[in-house]
């Protein structure tokens, strides 16, 4: 990445985007965040006082050109990033997620930007029951979120062969870590096992627990991302950022109980339509073009972000 850039991260008040945006400020970036508010929050912006803070909805396509003028470069991670909220409202998911998309690709065309970092999202895969998954592999999109996650994808890539836009999309892995909001039904089942278990009360688990998910720790993530924005390589691809591993919901809950030290067992509900089964990356591709490799472990994540709740969840335990 060039010193002292001007970078845009759509969402930057959320849970991902603050993240990017915390460590760009950090080396010396200028950032510029855009976000709706509608799952972000300012407080997850906070401590990053350099940063500008633009409020609108990108589906409007002025605020969109707004925004984008005068950054060099786009990480777009604004999106309503839910499986199951999609299949209950179909309409404003794609709103946010394919017409805001859409409208931040034809701004960066428009404002000559150099490159365009895309969050997509592992649900596009499916259920195949092929693991791990390779971005070689077909698109099965089971959730109206999924499938405007690939769509996403694909538009990214007619502007590049098109236009001849620059752009890299991620496909992002059950990413969890610090500020991921635990009181939506929709947040991340880490945030929502580990508040559960701080207060010592039972978590629900969707169908029998015997899923498997690569969970990523954030920091892996904004790695992958930053790496995927500058290496030349990468234009016009689809890189798995994720671990490589899996562990089932029904372990997980055991290892983060042992962490926190609770005394509760979860309570099982049907499953969720829409969710898939199994899902894991095969990270080779990113490794191969941006030497990519997973920093924080699964353990050490889980540690982070335990201890990071722990200081904001009035606690029973622990």
């Amino acid at each position: 990445m060039t010193p002292m850039s001007t970078y845009l991260v759509t969402g930057g008040a959320g849970f991902i985007g603050s993240h990017l945006a915390e460590e760009l400020a950090s080396r010396g970036h200028t950032v510029r965040i855009a976000d709706s508010l509608a799952t972000g929050n300012r407080r997850n912006i906070a401590h990053i006082p350099d940063a500008e803070f633009r409020q609108g909805d990108l589906a409007d396509l002025d605020f969109a050109r707004d925004v984008v003028a005068g950054c060099e470069y786009v990480l777009h991670q604004a999106a309503l990033p839910s499986v199951a909220r999609s299949v209950v409202d179909p309409v404003t998911a794609h709103r946010a997620n394919v017409d805001g998309t859409l409208n931040v690709l034809v701004a960066s065309r428009e404002a000559g930007v150099k490159r365009v970092v895309f969050a997509g999202s592992s649900s596009v895969y499916g259920d195949a029951p092929v693991l791990p998954k390779r971005e070689t592999m077909p698109v099965n999109p089971m959730s109206p979120y999924a499938l405007q996650k690939a769509m996403g994808e694909q538009y990214l890539q007619l502007f590049t062969a098109l236009y001849g836009l620059s752009g890299v999309s991620t496909r992002y892995f059950n990413v969890f870590g610090p500020r991921q909001d635990p009181s939506s039904p929709y947040s991340g089942v880490i945030s929502q096992f580990a508040t559960a278990l701080l207060q010592n009360r039972p978590p629900t688990i969707y169908g029998d627990g015997e899923q498997t998910r690569d969970f990523t720790y954030v920091a892996n993530v904004v790695d992958g991302v930053l790496r995927a924005c500058e290496m030349p390589d990468a234009n016009g691809q689809v890189f798995n950022v994720a671990t490589g591993g899996r562990i089932s919901l029904n372990e997980l809950f055991q290892r983060m109980k042992a962490i926190v030290g609770a005394s509760v067992e979860p309570v099982y509900t049907a499953a969720r339509l829409g969710d898939v089964r199994h899902s894991q990356a095969d990270i080779g591709k990113a490794k191969e073009v941006f030497a990519y490799e997973p920093r924080v472990s699964l353990e050490e994540g889980l540690a982070r972000t335990i201890d990071w709740y722990r200081a904001e969840t009035p606690a029973e335990v622990g």
